[in-house]
């Protein structure tokens, strides 16, 4: 059994995970709530109420999979990219619980956590794929080669999808997060109400600053009585540049490269509408596309562990070397 550790951003997450995938227990503590008054993460607050939730949340995970201590083989842990002061505390709790038994310890990259949701649970789908991340902090376009290894084919430019999406919830008055709001919003709206642009950069990269400055713009240009009879129109265009740039990067990228295989992970994975536009991808379970511990687990299967104590000096990075 896996016992992992998530604390990368703003969620502090524990699971429990056999060998095979099967998750026996997920926790997920938002501070999403903490967060909304000052309309996104505050890395110094994330990191404190990080220190407050890890233990109860671990303690939680076990009593849910009716485990203990004794049931775990090897601990997981989020290493990088993230929050260095939010990273920190998860790794510091891991290699306390690892130590403290003597347990291997397994450094986890997040990306390819994200990416490893996809086989938790009886997830049967195989490598060779192309793999679309779209969360808050990351959007990419990876090669996934075999399970727990992938290669980069695109990125962002400037902001991600996720990070889009909270910008420009912000500018519709809308709340944090803003994925969610602005996809509730987007239900009662005219996709095609506004114009908005999709950038088309050189290769398989993205880039969404000149959409978040079209919908600042268009904002500008309305009177408060306009802007509240027509936001759900505004956040239903809006939202449809978003999807036409991701999805149309994936067209791009399944020509390229041959592969029609396609899955589609990370926070923005829980979009209605690109999941409407991407019929024929596998998306990662509802569950497991906003940051959690499963995946951790889940990629800890296919990355080496270390012994102990060579772990006592890990360090945390806070993007991808």
């Amino acid at each position: 059994m896996i016992l992992a550790v998530e604390t990368s951003c703003d969620e502090t997450a524990a699971a429990l995970v056999t060998e095979d995938g099967e998750v026996r227990a997920s926790v997920v503590a938002s501070q999403a709530d903490l967060h909304a008054r000052y309309g996104g993460v505050v890395p110094e607050v994330a990191s404190r109420r990080h220190l407050e939730l890890v233990s109860p949340v671990v303690a939680e995970t076990l009593e849910r999979a009716g485990a203990t201590l004794d049931d775990v083989d090897r601990v997981a842990v989020t290493q990088g990219p993230g929050l260095v002061g939010a990273l920190l505390v998860g790794v510091s709790a891991a290699k306390a619980l690892a130590w403290a038994r003597c347990l291997p310890l397994v450094p986890v990259d997040h990306l390819e956590g994200h990416v490893c949701s996809l086989y938790l649970d009886g997830g049967v789908l195989e490598p060779p794929l192309l793999c679309l991340l779209a969360s808050g902090g990351h959007t990419l376009l990876l090669l996934v080669e075999e399970r727990g290894r992938s290669e980069l084919l695109g990125t962002t430019l400037d902001d991600a999808a996720g990070e889009a999406f909270d910008k420009g919830a912000r500018l519709l008055g809308l709340g944090y997060p803003g994925g969610a709001a602005i996809d509730r919003l987007a239900r009662d709206g005219d996709r095609m109400a506004f114009s908005f642009p999709v950038a088309r950069v050189p290769g398989l990269d993205f880039s969404f600053s000149g959409l978040k400055t079209a919908l600042r713009y268009a904002v500008a240009g309305l009177s408060e009585q306009d802007l509240a009879q027509r936001r759900a129109d505004l956040a239903a265009s809006y939202q449809h540049a978003i999807v036409r740039a991701l999805a149309g990067r994936v067209d791009d990228a399944v020509r390229e490269t041959g592969l029609e295989r396609v899955a589609v992970v990370g926070g923005v994975a829980a979009n209605s509408a690109l999941r409407a536009a991407l019929t024929d991808a596998t998306f990662a379970p509802l569950d497991y596309c906003t940051d959690n511990a499963a995946m951790i687990a889940s990629a800890a299967r296919y990355t080496p562990a270390l012994p102990c104590p060579d772990y006592l000096d890990l360090d945390v990075y806070a993007s991808r070397r």
